[in-house]
C-alpha cells in the first residue's frame, strides 16, 4: 500500500472519529428553541400568591413582576426592566454576536418551525434541510395542495403564539373568559387576529427579509462588535481568500477548487458551497463580516461536515477576527467593554431589588382642597384634604391614620377606619384642626409642616405609609376678631 493511500485512509479515519464524537449546533439549537418556547408558553401560568411572574396588565392597570403586583403608580420599574433587557442584548451581542437572532428570537424560532419542520419534514415541499436556497416547486400541483396545508398549520400555530403572546399583558385565566365573550371585548379579539396575521404574513411570505431589512438590531449590531466578538467567521489563512475588496465593492475571485490551488496551493477550500446554500439569510459567510449574518451557525455545521470527512477541522468557525483572521491569539472574553456591560447590569439589577422590595400594600396620596383654612367658634382652625387610598394587597383591609409628632393637632373626620376592597381605590375627605396658638404672626399665614401615618388596622405592622403635607395656620389676628 503506498504513503498516499495510507495517508488518505488515516484521514479519513479521523474525520470519521471527529464527526462521530461533533454534536452540531443545529440539533444544539432545535433543543434551545424547544426550551425557549417550553418556556415562553408556561411563564404566563405560573403565579406567586396569585401574582404572575412578568405581566403588564392592562386591564387592571398593574405589573407583576417576579410574584409581585405593582400598581401603575409604581411604574418607576420599567425603566429598570427595559434597562436590563437592552443591556442584556448588548452584552451578548458584543461577547458572541447575533447569538440572540439566531438562537432566542421568535421570529428565527417561527421560520425554523415552518420551513425545516413544516415544509421540510413534515410535507416534504423542500428536499433537504441543508439546501435553504432552493425554493419549493410549485407548479406541480401537489405541492400547490401541500403548501395550502403548510399555510392553515403554520395559521393555527400562529393564532397559539398571538395569544401566547397577549398573555403578558392579559392574563390567560382572563384571556379565555374574555374570548367566551367577543362581542363585549373586541379590542382583544382584534389584537390577537392581527398579531397572527403579521405572523402569517412575516413567516410566509417575508421570510428572512425581516431579519435583513427590517429589524432594526441588524443596524446596530456593527456598533458593539469588536475585534473578541465571536460570531460565525470563514478562516481565509487555511481555505485561501475567495473574495477580493472590502465592504460593498468585494467580489468574487474563484468558483472552483482548482482556480484558488493556482494561485494559493495551500488553499484547503473545496468551493462544495456547502455553507452558502445552507444560509437561511442567503449570504457567502467566505465574504467575511455581514450584517445579514444571524449567527445561527449553520455554516459551520455544513463545513465540519465536508472538511471532517476530509479529516481536517472545518474552515468556519465560531470564532472571533482577532483569532482567526489577525492570528493575534485566543479570543478575549473578559474585555473592559463586556465587563462594564456586567457591571452595569449588576448595578440596574440590584437598583431593581431594592427598589421593588420597598412596594408599598397601599399607596396614598394627600391633596389639600382649595380652601386653605376655616376658622370656627372659640378660635378653632380645621384644614381639609383628599385623601386617595389603593389598596394594592392581595386582600381587603380596614385603613385609618395619624399624625406623627404633633399632639396639637387632631383628626375630626373620618371618626372611624373604613374598609378597601383588594385592588380597589377609596377617596376620603379628612378634616384636621387645632384650639391650640401654634404661631403668634399676625402679618401672614403659616404652612406648618406635618407628617401622616396611614396603616392597615389589621396589619399595621406590614401596612403603613408615611406622607408629608402642610397644616395651614392662619395670621394670629385673624384668631382674635
Amino acid at each position: 500500500m503506498s504513503s498516499v493511500t495510507v495517508e488518505e485512509s488515516d484521514k479519513k479515519s479521523k474525520g470519521k472519529e471527529y464527526l462521530s464524537n461533533w454534536v452540531s449546533y443545529q440539533i444544539k439549537r432545535y433543543w434551545f428553541y424547544l426550551g425557549v418556547t417550553i418556556t415562553g408558553i408556561i411563564l404566563p401560568w405560573i403565579t406567586i400568591n396569585g401574582n404572575h411572574i412578568f405581566l403588564l396588565n392592562f386591564d387592571q392597570k398593574k405589573l407583576h413582576l417576579g410574584g409581585i403586583a405593582f400598581d401603575m403608580q409604581e411604574l418607576y420599574l420599567m425603566p429598570f426592566v427595559l434597562m436590563l433587557l437592552f443591556l442584556g442584548i448588548f452584552a451578548v451581542t458584543a461577547i458572541g454576536g447575533r447569538a440572540w437572532c439566531g438562537w432566542a428570537c421568535p421570529q428565527t424560532i417561527f421560520r425554523v418551525i415552518y420551513r425545516d419542520f413544516i415544509e421540510t419534514k413534515l410535507l416534504g415541499l423542500r428536499k433537504r434541510i441543508s439546501n435553504k436556497q432552493q425554493k419549493p416547486d410549485y407548479s406541480i400541483p401537489s405541492n400547490q395542495v401541500k403548501r395550502v396545508i403548510a399555510v392553515l398549520l403554520w395559521s393555527a400555530l400562529s393564532l397559539l403564539a398571538a395569544a401566547n403572546f397577549m398573555w403578558y399583558f392579559v392574563p390567560p385565566e382572563d384571556f379565555f373568559r374574555y374570548l367566551a365573550d367577543p362581542a363585549g371585548h373586541t379590542v382583544l379579539l382584534g389584537f390577537t387576529i392581527g398579531i397572527a396575521l403579521f405572523l402569517v404574513v412575516d413567516v410566509i411570505l417575508i421570510k428572512e427579509d425581516f431579519c435583513v431589512y427590517i429589524c432594526p438590531y441588524s443596524r446596530v449590531q456593527s456598533v458593539l462588535y469588536d475585534k473578541d466578538t465571536v460570531m460565525a467567521i470563514y478562516d481565509p489563512h487555511r481555505g485561501g481568500e475567495i473574495y477580493e475588496g472590502s465592504g460593498p465593492e468585494r467580489h468574487k475571485l474563484y468558483t472552483k477548487q482548482k482556480e484558488i490551488l493556482a494561485v494559493e496551493p495551500n488553499a484547503e477550500c473545496t468551493t462544495c458551497e456547502s455553507c452558502v446554500t445552507v444560509c437561511p439569510t442567503h449570504i457567502d459567510i467566505r465574504k467575511g463580516l455581514q450584517l445579514e449574518c444571524i449567527n445561527c451557525l449553520e455554516c459551520v455545521d455544513a463545513c465540519t461536515k465536508v472538511m471532517g470527512a476530509l479529516g481536517k477541522p472545518s474552515l468556519v468557525k465560531w470564532s472571533s477576527e482577532k483569532e482567526t483572521i489577525m492570528q493575534e491569539g485566543k479570543t478575549k472574553y473578559l474585555r473592559t467593554k463586556t465587563i462594564l456591560y456586567f457591571v452595569a447590569l449588576t448595578l440596574v439589577l440590584i437598583t431593581l431589588f431594592m427598589v421593588g422590595s420597598k412596594k408599598e400594600n397601599m399607596l396614598l396620596n394627600v391633596n389639600k382642597t382649595t380652601r386653605l383654612y376655616k376658622i370656627n367658634d372659640n378660635s378653632v382652625v380645621e384644614n381639609d384634604y383628599i385623601f386617595l387610598f389603593t389598596n394594592t394587597d392581595s386582600k381587603a383591609h380596614s385603613y385609618y391614620f395619624e399624625i406623627v409628632g404633633n399632639k396639637d393637632l387632631k383628626i375630626v373626620r373620618p371618626t372611624e377606619p373604613f374598609k378597601i376592597g383588594a385592588g380597589k381605590k377609596k377617596k376620603s375627605v379628612v378634616v384636621i384642626e387645632t384650639d391650640k396658638v401654634l404661631v403668634n404672626d399676625a402679618t401672614k399665614d403659616t404652612p406648618l409642616p406635618i407628617k401622616i401615618r396611614a396603616y392597615a388596622v389589621d396589619d399595621k405592622k406590614n401596612i403603613v405609609v408615611d406622607r408629608d403635607t402642610v397644616f395651614t395656620y392662619p395670621r394670629i389676628d385673624l384668631l382674635k376678631k
